[in-house]
């Protein structure tokens, strides 16, 4: 009799250990089901591009209509870079003046342009006098005024910018220019999915870090500077811009781990090109260009088929939109429009139907 007891109750506890096991196996993949239904209401936007052609504009923009936007303490943190930016820009500004050969409308200006391009403006954290007073005085010269380009955004409001108390607008943080390196994530919630995008650092020697990005990609969007078109490399002094952009864009484009990958081609800096093109026409750095000089609509038709010819794929659509990264509204209208298309083609993917 005790050993048919015993027997039982081994038998009940090897029931009851087998039930336990089935109940946290049942569990187990509960939650397994549940994790790949999350990872599959994560969508991941890959930000590519050549350098300087306004991908982490895009994501600063990202962080202001979709995320919290810029703290006070955050602003604060960026003062320094857009005072290193104003002496950056002026430097450009005189290095131009030696090239063009174009004189300081009053001479004694050309003193103060050989102290301002002494500074190491790496090394700047203050906006002082004299300083603010030679830059000041520098960029209401004629000459200068004959050279200058959009840099006129920071140096417009020296006034501004020179006061004690001065903390950085969120056009300021838009315009602040600091070179990506290495790769920058930057996850928001819509509409219970999460974007998550990824921007990496543009310049050749960047490029090497990419690959373990290359996964489970949804879309790519790929940048280009539309006033590039006229400007070399800032790592190879004779090669076009906008040629290295090209390139980069047919290699992104067939390359094997983007086939399921949607792409979506941002042609930026819209404004930049309507002033450019004004003087520095299209056919003298693209000869095939045969449409009407000094019209910006027809320049920049022109250069989204180049990129859309490069295209391999004739059922592969290439959604494109023409932007102004540091204009708010013009970002929170295309990507309003880039999520919807993005989301059209994840509905079952991402369990939206």
């Amino acid at each position: 009799l005790d050993g048919l007891m015993k027997e039982f109750v081994m038998t009940c506890c090897s029931s009851e250990e087998a039930r336990e096991q089935r109940r946290i196996n049942r569990e187990i993949e509960k939650q397994l089901q549940r994790d790949k239904r999350n990872a599959r209401r994560e969508l991941k936007l890959l930000l590519l591009g050549t350098g300087e052609s306004g991908k982490s504009t895009f994501i600063k923009q990202m962080k202001i209509i979709h995320g919290s936007g810029y703290s006070d303490e955050d602003k604060r943190g960026l003062i320094r870079v857009v005072f290193q930016n104003i002496f950056m820009a002026m430097q450009a500004m005189i290095r131009a003046m030696d090239t063009l050969k174009v004189p300081y409308g009053d001479p004694s200006n050309e003193e103060k342009a050989v102290i301002i391009r002494a500074i190491d403006y790496e090394s700047v954290t203050t906006f002082e006098e004299p300083y603010v007073s030679y830059i000041r005085d520098l960029w209401n010269d004629k000459g200068i005024l004959e050279v200058y380009d959009r840099r006129r955004d920071y140096l417009s409001d020296i006034d501004r910018i020179s006061q004690p108390n001065y903390l950085p607008t969120e056009q300021d943080i838009l315009r602040v220019r600091v070179p990506t390196t290495g790769i920058i994530e930057y996850p928001f919630d819509l509409e219970q999915i999460i974007f998550r995008m990824v921007d990496v650092g543009g310049q050749r020697s960047e490029r090497r870090k990419w690959i373990h990005c290359f996964e489970n990609v949804t879309s790519i969007m790929f940048l280009v500077a539309l006033s590039e078109y006229d400007q070399v490399l800032v790592e190879c002094d004779n090669e076009n811009r906008m040629e290295e952009s090209k390139a980069l864009f047919r290699t992104i484009i067939t390359y094997p781990w983007f086939q399921n990958s949607s792409v979506i081609l941002f042609l930026n800096k819209k404004d930049l090109l309507e002033e450019k093109i004004m003087t520095s026409h299209l056919v003298d750095y693209f000869p095939e260009y045969d449409g009407p000089p000094r019209d910006a609509i027809a320049a920049r038709e022109f250069i989204l088929k180049t990129f859309v010819d490069l295209n391999p794929d004739a059922d592969k659509i290439i959604y494109s939109h023409f932007t102004c990264a540091t204009d708010t509204e013009n970002i929170r209208f295309v990507f309003a429009a880039v999520r919807d298309t993005i989301l059209q083609h994840n509905l079952k993917e991402y369990n939206l139907v």
